[in-house]
């Protein structure tokens, strides 16, 4: 059992499993009901994305290797709240009896918080494909 890491919107792989959104925002010109079948996320968790500041500084500039660091220090700070903590604790957990996914909509995944996410759970004991 694992974790794959995803690109939202892409195809979806064999034995995937469910696709967990961790955007801050839902696909814009998307309704509700079809999330899913357009291999967006069938479940939402807003609460392991970037915070709206976060984003918004993110989003100002291009990455920089410096930016970049300075970006993955205060994710990385976010996700230890306890909030972020305990729902992370629980993908751990999940990834050992089933397959499922997280991600986000970011092209590169090396400049995006999914690769951050990614090794948070590894740290944590996932298994990550």
């Amino acid at each position: 059992m694992a974790i794959r890491v995803v690109q939202l919107g892409t195809s979806r792989k064999q034995n995937e499993g469910l696709r967990i959104g961790t955007v801050r925002r839902p696909p814009r010109g998307v309704r509700k009901e079809d999330y899913a079948r357009r291999n967006y996320f069938d479940a939402w968790l807003p609460e392991l994305a970037p915070s709206t500041d976060l984003l918004r500084w993110a989003t100002l500039e291009p990455f920089t290797p410096k930016r970049w660091a300075v970006f993955k220090k205060r994710y990385q700070q976010e996700m230890r709240e306890p909030e972020a903590g305990r729902l992370l604790a629980l993908l751990v957990a999940l990834s050992v009896q089933t397959n499922f996914s997280v991600g986000c909509y970011c092209v590169d995944e090396s400049r995006c918080h999914r690769s951050v996410l990614s090794d948070l759970l590894i740290a944590k004991g996932a298994k990550v494909v």
